[in-house]
């Protein structure tokens, strides 16, 4: 049996991946949530987008949800949370 390890810190081509720039500000973001539907993320999120309105000025959220934990995110649900300035991806265990 072969192992093979993953480094995400680098592209299919090898090639080591850079992070997106910090954003300067949360006022008037658009903010995707990615749920990676366990029991307790869509409530968690629930808490996180009422702070981020609230004391960051958020201004819209993008919220879409995996079928299943164990599986990466389609394309389409990817493609829907492109338009978001940042997103964050969350499990709610």
């Amino acid at each position: 049996m072969t192992l093979r390890v993953l480094d995400p810190r680098q592209s299919a081509e090898g090639e080591a991946l850079r992070l997106a720039p910090a954003l300067a500000s949360l006022d008037g973001a658009v903010i995707g949530l990615l749920d990676n539907a366990k029991i307790g993320t869509a409530r968690f999120y629930d808490h996180v987008e009422a702070i981020l309105r609230a004391e960051h000025g958020v201004r819209e959220f993008i919220r879409r949800r995996k079928s299943d934990a164990t599986r990466p995110a389609p394309a389409e649900v990817i493609g829907e949370l492109s338009g978001a300035d940042a997103i964050v991806s969350a499990i709610g265990d």
